[in-house]
């Protein structure tokens, strides 16, 4: 199935105002906060996505991916949350902003050392148009989940690198660490073509 280019204008325009971004080398904070801008943006409308990247598994939560910056700066990924579907606790090791589209999920930060992983502060529910930043210097173990039990939600994450080939880390209950790399649900990000 092929999306029509002009469908996919707000995410090419954004793809294109986030690598105008990070030609700038801004630090951390300010790519945050202006990166957050964007992905808000984006998340307003929902108009764009490809109906192949929002297509749910009755077994486990959906990456797909949507974008990879040709110099693997960053990616734009769609996480398509089943009803009741939740990830494990993990990091990222990169900077990721998370922005929803379609439903709602909550987010629970986590503290890991020695032993098992413990929740910092209380779980929180990001709605559709919320933008949230995780990243090794601001927080970057957390556990996701779709805020419903009866549908689908989804999610447009944006991360500092090709996240479906990062090396990364589950952390278990009994304080168990396991590595792991995501990959993708799709085996091609969809054609955004040219304006």
């Amino acid at each position: 199935m092929t999306t029509p280019p002009d469908t996919l204008k707000p995410l090419r325009e954004f793809v294109g105002a986030f690598a105008t971004l990070l030609d700038g080398a801004p630090a951390e904070p300010a790519l945050v906060v202006a990166g957050s801008r964007l992905l808000a943006a984006l998340v307003a409308r929902d108009d764009w996505l490809p109906p192949e990247c929002a297509q749910p598994d009755a077994r486990h939560y959906q990456q797909y991916l949507l974008h990879v910056d040709p110099q693997e700066r960053f990616s734009v990924v769609s996480f398509v949350w089943g009803p009741g579907q939740a990830t494990p606790v993990h990091n990222h090791t990169v900077w990721g902003l998370i922005g929803v589209l379609r439903g709602a999920e909550f987010g629970q930060a986590y503290a890991v050392g020695a032993g098992e992983p413990r929740p910092l502060g209380p779980e929180h529910r990001l709605e559709p148009g919320q933008v949230e930043a995780v990243s090794p210097t601001l927080g970057d173990v957390h556990r996701v989940r779709n805020a419903f039990d009866d549908r689908v939600s989804i999610s447009i994450h944006v991360y500092g690198g090709n996240i479906g080939t990062i090396r990364r880390s589950v952390f278990a209950p009994d304080g168990t660490v396991k590595d792991f790399v995501s990959g993708y649900a799709n085996a091609r990000p969809p054609e955004l073509g040219r304006d």
